[in-house]
């Protein structure tokens, strides 16, 4: 028998210190300020508005985690960024995805030291714990916390959106809906990427402003639309393809069938319906990413859950769908299409 290591165990114990040595260097804007020039250590802390204890145990931490890339040792050692650092997390970046990791460091990072309690209660342990709001209405009440929101979600969708847009089937189709839409990006990149299909972001009125500007900046304004609507209080807009994207697993079993149904009742015959989401492998074994979802889902909502492709099947079938596919997109994520 092999000697047992214990090293797996004390990375993923103290993974948090990896993990908040990133966070905190989106926040401070390193990766960005790093994509104008590279630097010393000692122009790093001087850039950043740092202590001169922060240098060089931060940038050398983040070279050893592959975040960034150093030339050189000692003092006169210079800092760059890594090509994936300087596309995904330089702010000034098109493919920035940091909008999702500046929300982890401002609101989840916090909420996850009280997984246990979570666990133990199925409750919420975000901003809703002391006074019972929903999170959505604490997120969308303050412009700026709204506006982050917005930003974290499209930075952690635009490499599924954009895959899902070149790998998906729109021959045979014209129109789409995407249902909580937030910034339009989906809708975006499906009519930028098929000039024959018009397309309308769906989400909440305060929201719309929002899509408003990023379809114009987009200059798809012609064939995009964003709407207002409640998904839950109003029928769904017909549409050939209805896109929900990490929608449906913000809700416990009850408001998924609702939107399940919705959607079923908004599309023709032959039409489809589509989840992009980081989907559980049906076994339940590989997909690291979508079950430390579904423990993020219990911390923001309590009975809300990330699910399997089997699991969506099973309940489309129940609402009326007859044929079925998955698609990998980028990274754990997946698009889940059922057909009418």
């Amino acid at each position: 028998m092999a000697e047992l290591n214990p090293s797996h165990i004390m990375q993923v114990g103290m993974g948090f210190f990896a993990s908040k040595t990133l966070l905190s260097a989106v926040e401070l804007g390193l990766f960005t300020a790093l994509a104008r020039r590279r630097m010393t250590a000692t122009e790093i802390a001087e850039a950043l508005g740092l202590s001169a204890r922060a240098v060089p145990d931060l940038p050398d931490a983040l070279v050893a985690l592959k975040l960034l890339e150093r030339e050189g040792d000692g003092a006169a050692a210079i800092y760059g960024n890594t090509p994936e650092g300087a596309v995904f997390l330089d702010r000034e970046s098109p493919d920035y995805i940091g909008g999702i990791l500046e929300m982890a460091n401002a609101r989840l990072y916090r909420f996850w030291a009280d997984l246990t309690e979570a666990l133990r209660t199925g409750r919420p342990q975000n901003e809703t714990k002391h006074d019972g709001e929903p999170v959505f209405a604490k997120l969308y009440a303050v412009p700026e916390r709204l506006e982050q929101f917005m930003n974290a979600m499209s930075g952690i969708s635009a490499g599924n959106f954009r895959a899902f847009a070149s790998k998906f089937d729109f021959s045979r189709y014209r129109t789409l809906c995407d249902v909580g839409g937030a910034t339009g990006q989906l809708a975006c990149m499906v009519a930028a990427a098929h000039g024959h299909m018009r397309c309308t972001s769906l989400d909440l009125p305060n929201v719309v402003p929002i899509a408003q500007r990023r379809i114009a900046q987009a200059g798809l304004a012609d064939r995009v639309a964003a709407a207002a609507g409640d998904f839950f209080a109003d029928d769904l807009p017909k549409a050939d393809v209805i896109t929900m994207g990490m929608i449906l697993h913000d809700w416990n079993l009850e408001k998924k069938m609702v939107l399940i149904r919705k959607a079923y009742d908004a599309l023709p015959d032959g039409g489809a319906f589509v989840v992009i989401e980081a989907l559980i492998d049906d076994a339940r074994r590989e997909n690291v990413f979508g079950l430390m979802m579904s423990l993020n889902m219990l911390i923001e909502f309590g009975d809300a859950f990330d699910y399997s492709g089997a699991d969506f099947v099973g309940w489309c079938r129940e609402a009326g769908f007859r044929r079925f596919e998955v698609i990998p997109l980028a990274g754990p994520s997946s698009a889940a299409v059922a057909y009418k």
